[in-house]
């Protein structure tokens, strides 16, 4: 299930792939940025793999895929990684058809050669989303079971799956084991895409993407029951967003901010434990901008991305072309937001990761067209 086989890997490398999207981020200690994302096939469909890819020179550059998660006859997809308080690297993806959150950890990440352990479940059914270490040294893991209307065509789903909702998988001995306790069940969810909050109170928050925005419930109980849900004022064109506690104690939230649609991705603080977010750094105006993801440095950097036009779901391949299929990132700094604009001379914004172009992959002619358009 996972690939890090240098000749196997070029299967699934930059000019092998139609079109890419939903990526996470990470910095390690000594500075290694690693990025994951998946794509394979023409759409989210069965073919789907994940991908990891790093830079060792500040994200000037990016490697070829180091790790691959493919299963023939799967899809492999919303991929996610973290580096634990251990300094290890989760690489999670979810698999389809058999509905589960599978992880590899890789000891040390900033090795010249990397190794990770065998691919493990965590829980059922798709984690998008970083984990929360809480301040009783728990670690939650924001896992979903997705609503009927965005699994119904997946080979495998059943419809008498009842444990839908948007729950927290938890681990007090370091990974060894899982117990998932509670779920909050948000109306209008889409893709729950959730994450959880600590609030200073010591409560937890769940905020989940929705059909309106952002929703949310709380937990005063470590996630065992949440309450009833409510809106949480934060908006959004039913996306991913980003929500965490930084270092200084101010809660940042990346989302898309006086938009129209997936335009206007904004990093945005707040001092008053999520209530407002009156600091704003806009870091990308252009349309079909989405999915962020973002980790606070040790080097004191916001190190995030996200992609732009991934050149999924069309119906020919000079479409498929004519889309920008970027990964992107961008490292800030919290005064960046707080000014509302770079101060920092190395912050940067918009720097390329990974652009598609050209393609010499198996897929020819996925669309029945004469030829594959140059």
């Amino acid at each position: 299930m996972l690939i890090t086989e240098k000749e196997a890997l070029k299967t699934y490398g930059t000019t092998k792939r139609l079109w890419q999207g939903i990526p996470s981020i990470e910095v390690t200690k000594k500075g290694r940025i690693f990025i994951t994302f998946y794509s394979g096939e023409t759409r989210e469909e069965i073919g789907n793999f994940s991908l990891l890819i790093l830079s060792d020179d500040g994200g000037k550059t990016f490697t070829e895929p180091v790790a691959v998660a493919y299963d023939e006859g799967h899809r492999c997809f919303d991929p996610c990684i973290w580096l634990d308080p251990l300094g290890r690297l989760w690489f999670t993806w979810a698999r389809y058809p058999d509905d589960g959150v599978y992880a590899v950890i890789c000891e040390d990440p900033d090795a010249d050669e990397l190794h990770f352990t065998e691919p493990f479940l965590v829980g059922r059914d798709v984690m998008m989303n970083k984990p929360t270490v809480l301040s009783t040294g728990e670690w939650l893991f924001p896992i979903a079971v997705w609503k009927d209307f965005l699994c119904k065509n997946y080979p495998g789903y059943s419809a008498d799956i009842k444990e839908k909702g948007s729950y927290v998988y938890a681990t007090d001995d370091e990974g060894k084991t899982f117990r998932r306790r509670g779920c909050s069940d948000v109306k209008e969810r889409s893709a729950d895409e959730h994450m959880i909050l600590e609030m200073q109170d010591g409560s937890l928050r769940m905020f989940v993407r929705t059909e309106y925005g952002i929703g949310a419930s709380d937990s005063f109980d470590g996630g065992k029951t949440w309450s009833a849900d409510y809106d949480s004022g934060y908006g959004g064109p039913c996306s991913r967003f980003h929500i965490r506690r930084l270092t200084s104690g101010r809660i940042l939230l990346i989302n898309h901010y006086d938009f129209q649609r997936r335009n206007n991705l904004t990093a945005m603080l707040s001092e008053d434990d999520g209530k407002t977010f009156p600091y704003r750094l806009l870091l990308d105006e252009r349309n079909d901008v989405s999915y962020p993801d973002a980790k606070e440095a040790e080097d004191g950097f916001i190190y995030i991305t996200y992609d732009r036009d991934r050149g999924a779901f069309k119906w020919k391949m000079r479409d498929i072309f004519a889309s920008e299929r970027e990964i992107l990132m961008a490292k800030i700094t919290e005064e960046d937001i707080l000014a509302g604009t770079i101060m920092n001379e190395n912050s940067f914004l918009k720097r390329i990761v990974n652009k598609l172009s050209g393609y010499d992959g198996h897929i020819r002619t996925p669309f029945h067209e004469a030829e594959l358009c140059d």
